[in-house]
């Protein structure tokens, strides 16, 4: 970083350099008295002071000033986890994904015919996943690989392009003409809908991972485990598999410490302009 100029001279810089705002980020045993010393300087001159609480990942609404007698005290909400806000989640994602199945079923029986007419196989792959609490269960989705393409993945492993955990292929020879359209549009995460209407994901949540990555987590990443997986997420709308497996961790946490239902309806919006783009689907 570029060196303006000594504590004692912030005035006279902030002035030359037209500053609109300053942000304190000491935590030292001093900065207390800088800051109010600095915030006296700063008077009449329509600068903002900014400080910031030595707080990552916690969204605003979490926030709440609680004053004393002596100092302004910052506290922390707990991430709701049950709770009515709880169940009107779970009542909404089961609502929406009957009403999806209902309107789309039109949609899905083509889909289901073009998928058996591809390659010979079942209509649906069903992947033994890791949901809340550890919960395992089978994802649904429409299949778009050979069968048996789960037996090649070894042989495959070398030429990932996804990141230190996941395995991902932009051009996978075990994907199938009608698959590779499938997951360019992300139409076979529909089925899916049937595992929201069970209970078993959420419409917006972390994505569930299957064991081998689960196993793999760290202290931090059990937190995704308190929730529901869900259909769509922060990391799809945010890269996708373009992704490294920090960034996504990162999302993900971000996600289940700060959720609410109107994020979750802005990453509904952002997943639809997402699949539409194609960003980061292969």
């Amino acid at each position: 970083m570029h060196v303006l100029g000594g504590l004692d001279h912030v005035a006279a810089v902030l002035d030359n350099v037209r500053a609109d705002a300053v942000v304190v980020s000491s935590a030292s045993e001093t900065a207390a008295v800088y800051l109010r010393e600095l915030a006296w300087k700063l008077e009449g001159t329509n600068i903002e002071l900014l400080v910031v609480p030595g707080l990552i990942e916690v969204a605003p609404d979490r926030l709440q000033i609680r004053p004393t007698v002596s100092v302004p005290l910052i506290q922390v909400r707990e991430p709701e986890f049950r709770g009515l806000r709880r169940v009107a989640k779970s009542a909404v994602d089961r609502s929406a994904a009957a009403l999806l199945l209902l309107l789309g079923s039109p949609l899905l029986l083509v889909l289901a015919v073009l998928v058996k007419r591809s390659s010979a196989g079942p209509v649906f792959y069903r992947h033994r996943r890791i949901g809340k609490r550890g919960h395992e269960f089978n994802l649904l989705k429409f299949r778009s690989m050979v069968t048996g393409a789960d037996r090649q993945l070894e042989s495959l492993v070398t030429f990932s392009d996804g990141n230190d955990v996941q395995f991902k292929m932009r051009q996978d020879p075990r994907i199938t003409g009608i698959g590779a359209f499938l997951r360019r549009c992300s139409l076979d995460e529909l089925p899916q809908l049937i595992n929201v209407l069970k209970g078993d994901m959420s419409l917006v949540g972390p994505r569930p991972h299957v064991t081998r990555e689960v196993e793999q987590y760290g202290d931090d990443m059990h937190r995704r485990l308190l929730v529901k997986p869900g259909i769509t997420g922060l990391w799809q709308v945010s890269g996708r598999s373009d992704l490294s497996w920090d960034e996504s961790v990162e999302l993900d946490v971000r996600y289940v410490e700060n959720w609410s239902l109107g994020r979750d309806l802005g990453i509904l919006w952002k997943t639809f302009r997402a699949v539409v783009r194609g960003s980061g689907a292969y």
